[in-house]
């Protein structure tokens, strides 16, 4: 039988718009169907509604400047109608993204501390994180920054002590319960295990993020060879 989630609340968000929460603690089944839900909002054509956007146990919408109405109020009668027709939570899965990732040294800056703090060789933190089957649980801090669940339990570590002014573009971390890949260079404290040529987020392409909330991600390893072809190629 599939779970219902029920509202916890509703805050406004400025003047033109409203957060719909329904979890205050990370739930991967709940995140789930906060997904099915912002779609299934979005899906509704409520002509005062600019966006819709999914949180890790909520989600925004965003109103028109336009709308005169009280914007709680509409977003709760908007989350409502679409809750009571049904949010399925089988079908969350939007797109399978495959990322080719390089851990070898010069990328993987943090992998040895990694090593040392889980005892696991740096061959096997590869192979867990590899293997891993990944879920984008939302898209925040950044444009094209997606926030992944599914990591392996053994690579749980917590985040650097000391963050980074800078973080080199495309460079796969870790941190806690979660990963991901820094769309292009900027400060951060998660801890870097690789990184893909691939463009993560690109103003220039009609979907500028290779990433979207509820893509199935999983990373393909690559050598150093591999990733300067790609590279290149970009």
């Amino acid at each position: 039988m599939a779970r219902t989630i029920r509202l916890m609340g509703v805050v406004p968000l400025g003047d033109l718009a409203a957060y719909v929460e329904f979890s205050r603690t990370l739930d991967l089944e709940v995140n789930a169907l906060v997904q099915r839900l912002a779609v299934a909002v979005q899906a509704r054509g409520a002509p005062y509604i600019r966006d819709v956007v999914p949180a890790l146990g909520g989600l925004a919408l965003h109103f028109d400047p336009g709308f005169e109405g009280n914007c709680v109020s509409a977003a709760v009668e908007l989350v409502e109608a679409s809750l009571k027709e049904g949010i399925s939570v089988s079908a969350d899965v939007l797109r399978t993204v495959t990322v080719p990732v390089c851990y070898e040294p010069e990328f993987a800056l943090d992998m040895q501390e990694i090593s040392h703090k889980t005892g696991l060789s740096q061959e096997e933190i590869i192979e867990r994180h590899s293997t891993g089957g990944y879920r984008v649980l939302m898209m925040g801090f950044a444009p094209g920054h997606a926030y992944m669940g599914g990591l392996d339990p053994k690579l749980a570590v917590p985040r650097r002590a000391t963050p980074r002014a800078i973080v080199p573009a495309g460079s796969v971390a870790i941190s806690n319960d979660q990963t991901v890949v820094y769309p292009y260079s900027i400060s951060g404290g998660w801890n870097v295990i690789g990184r893909t040529p691939l463009a993560v987020f690109d103003t220039e392409r009609q979907e500028p993020s290779l990433f979207a909330s509820g893509d199935r991600v999983r990373f393909k390893p690559i050598d150093r060879a591999e990733f300067m072809k790609l590279a290149q190629k970009r």
